[in-house]
């Protein structure tokens, strides 16, 4: 029986009744994306703010922050590296601050940063709505739509709220219904900050700092450009009524005088100027129906899965998580960019993104029939190939290295960690392996073959040969994914040591399919890559890591992503049973993140466990938290009050657990037989 897919997905609508602070919703296109609180807009600003701010964010929306009148900006030339010897030689990297050179680190650590483009919310009475005026609460997204619904009463008048972020445009669409537009008490207020590194993207002190010019303007349209020091962008209010928009500094607030309002927002990285045709492209009800076929689309032509008819209570609690991790991702994350760990719902890292979290944000996609979505940020590689050749080249590798933490510009960022992180490498590698593995085009791989192949050359030019082992290694200055451990002292890390055999396997295969020549250095690194470490019959942290479930028994138990994550013939299941019984019996799990889940529940299902996979996938645990609207909110930091590693991860482990793997006889191998579990599923593909 085909699933009913409406039925299914919108079972799983985020609704609430109620101010939650931690739950704002989110629509969006992947590019651009709107987060709101229970009107439907950003009103109530100030009360989300301490929890999860607000925000209007894009893939394109940067600002630097100007050195000083007289510089405008540091590069790494101006910033003095941090020295390590390497395998005999010295290697430089930004990671410790200098004394004397602290302005220039910390300048280059939070510059460029991403920006909220505005505020846009209710006005009542010219003032910001008092939140215990609000009753009568229903607010609902409705994921198969693409919308988000929201009714209320403010001050004992109804109000009614559709807003939606167009499939195709930066631009947002808002219908609002009340008889207090009418008597013109509430109106729909524009608000522009300054720039800021910070969570929310916002300063709102600096007001000499930057500019709102209109245009241009008539009784139905305002074009606007927004200045902050050399960055700019611009912005377009239309509707198809009259509407008024007083104008103050950084200020707009339009009224209707009627008791419905249909306005689009619209914002654009370049300047833009509308005739008349192209302005009834912005009408509400257009957007609305581009959007709904987008996700109309999206629902019923990608992969899905259906739990909830189980016997297992838990189950229904997975299902929303996969559904509301779906939309989560789609409008977040598969972008023209690498997506920041939250995405387009906030700033993490000064709106920095993170390369090696690109794995568990997008490499989902492909396994659920939306191999388009991974393929919107590939280009994004080919076009900063050569600052990733400049990055390996400081330290005279060949290839192209890429880096951990970056800006839209692409450039390796100082950072205590991040300069010293190889496992995201690979990644790109994986991902387009997983890509063609659905589109099966040679003209993808001709596209694509320069970047593997320079990705590559940068990874058996970083390794160093072991002459007493004929191995081999990975050496020091690293840090591995499980960041706790000193760069000097680590040597092969065992996931890390796979992933460079697994990946340059897949570059061979590529080579093979072109009939390409290639460097035979892949094949002999790859078939040489130092033996996993195994430390009294366990898989430990990296070779010189006795105390892995000791001393170092926190933060990612990353050893078992060679397994879990990698397909491989090396690993002795074994020990990698025993390896993750240990993590289970003695890890800090408040240390754990979001995507540990996910691979400890892979791992669990290649070794033919399949009730601990799902036991581990529900772990009731404070960095395992889900909550209404689908994020995974990292409970104990409140700098990730969303965490989409952990949704993206859920995302790539379903795959497996329900479709199997490469060479897997069995039958949804990570699903209990015991009779508690029923499970459904369509398009959804092999993991590897």
């Amino acid at each position: 029986m085909t699933i009913n897919r409406y039925e299914l997905v919108s079972k799983h609508n985020p609704v609430l009744q109620a101010i939650d602070t931690a739950s704002p919703l989110t629509i969006g296109n992947g590019e651009f994306a709107f987060t709101v609180d229970v009107t439907g807009l950003q009103s109530l600003y100030k009360t989300y703010y301490e929890t999860l701010p607000l925000c209007t964010m894009s893939t394109w929306g940067w600002h630097t922050k100007p050195v000083s009148e007289e510089k405008y900006a540091y590069t790494l030339n101006d910033l003095v590296m941090t020295e390590f010897d390497y395998n005999g030689r010295t290697v430089k990297y930004p990671k410790r601050k200098m004394p004397g050179n602290e302005e220039v680190y910390d300048w280059l650590r939070v510059n460029p940063h991403r920006l909220n483009l505005a505020r846009i919310g209710f006005y009542y009475k010219g003032e910001e709505l008092p939140p215990e005026r609000l009753s009568n609460i229903h607010q609902e997204l409705k994921l198969y739509e693409g919308e988000l619904v929201s009714d209320f009463s403010l001050c004992g008048t109804k109000c009614h709220v559709e807003t939606v972020v167009d499939a195709k445009s930066d631009t947002i669409g808002i219908h609002v219904e009340s008889e207090l537009l009418k008597e013109g008490s509430l109106t729909i207020g524009l608000d522009f900050p300054y720039g800021s590194p910070g969570i929310s993207g916002s300063d709102w002190e600096e007001k000499d700092l930057h500019r709102t010019d209109l245009l241009e303007q008539s009784d139905r349209s305002f074009i606007f450009k927004r200045t902050l020091d050399r960055d700019s962008y611009y912005g377009g209010i239309f509707s198809e009524q009259a509407i008024e928009v007083t104008v103050a500094q950084h200020k707009f607030r339009i009224e209707s005088h009627k008791n419905t309002l249909d306005v689009a927002i619209m914002f654009s990285e370049k300047p833009f100027a509308f005739n008349e045709p192209e302005k009834q492209e912005k009408t509400v009800a257009l957007i609305k129906k581009r959007t709904n076929a987008f996700f109309r689309s999206f629902w019923e032509n990608g992969g899905i899965v259906k739990l909830s008819d189980s016997k297992d209570k838990r189950a229904y609690e997975l299902e929303r998580r996969i559904i509301l991790s779906m939309y989560l991702m789609t409008v977040n994350s598969c972008g023209p960019t690498p997506p920041q760990e939250t995405g387009l719902t906030c700033n993490s890292w000064y709106g920095k993104m993170h390369l090696e979290m690109y794995l568990w944000h997008c490499a989902w996609a492909p396994l659920w029939n939306h191999t388009e979505l991974l393929e919107r940020s590939l280009p994004w590689f080919l076009d900063h190939r050569e600052e990733a050749r400049e990055n390996a080249a400081r330290n005279q590798y060949k290839g192209c290295r890429w880096p951990k933490m970056i800006s839209n510009a692409g450039i390796d960022c100082p950072s205590p960690v991040a300069p010293l992180l190889v496992w995201q490498q690979p990644h790109l590698i994986f991902m387009l392996e997983l890509s063609y593995r659905q589109n099966h085009s040679r003209e993808f791989l001709e596209k694509y073959w320069s970047l593997v192949e320079e990705s590559a050359e940068f990874m058996v030019d970083f390794v160093v040969w072991n002459n007493q082992t004929n191995r081999y290694d990975l050496v020091a200055p690293i840090i591995p994914a499980q960041e706790c451990h000193h760069p000097d002292i680590t040597k092969n890390p065992t996931y890390e040591v796979e992933y460079w055999r697994y990946a340059l396997q897949i570059v061979i295969l590529w080579a093979n399919r072109l009939h390409k020549n290639y460097n035979r250095k892949y094949e002999v690194v790859a078939n040489h890559m130092a033996e996993l470490p195994i430390i009294d019959g366990y898989y430990a942290a990296h070779e010189n890591c006795p105390n892995t479930f000791t001393d170092y028994n926190r933060d990612h138990p990353s050893m078992l992503a060679a397994f879990g994550l990698l397909p491989n013939k090396t690993v002795h299941k074994k020990e990698m049973e025993r390896t993750l019984d240990k993590v289970l019996e003695c890890w800090k799990y408040e240390s754990l993140w979001g995507w540990d889940f996910a691979v400890m529940a892979m791992t669990a299902t290649r070794l033919h466990k399949p009730e601990l996979a799902i036991d581990i996938l529900l772990l009731d645990t404070p960095k395992n938290d889900y909550v209404r609207s689908g994020n995974n909110r990292q409970k104990l930091r409140k700098d990730l009050p969303l965490y989409l590693p952990g949704n993206g991860s859920l995302l790539l482990a379903i795959p497996l657990m329900v479709a199997g793997y490469d060479g897997c006889e069995e039958e949804m191998p990570g699903i209990p037989k015991d009779g508690t579990w029923k499970v459904e599923y369509e398009n959804i593909e092999t993991y590897v």
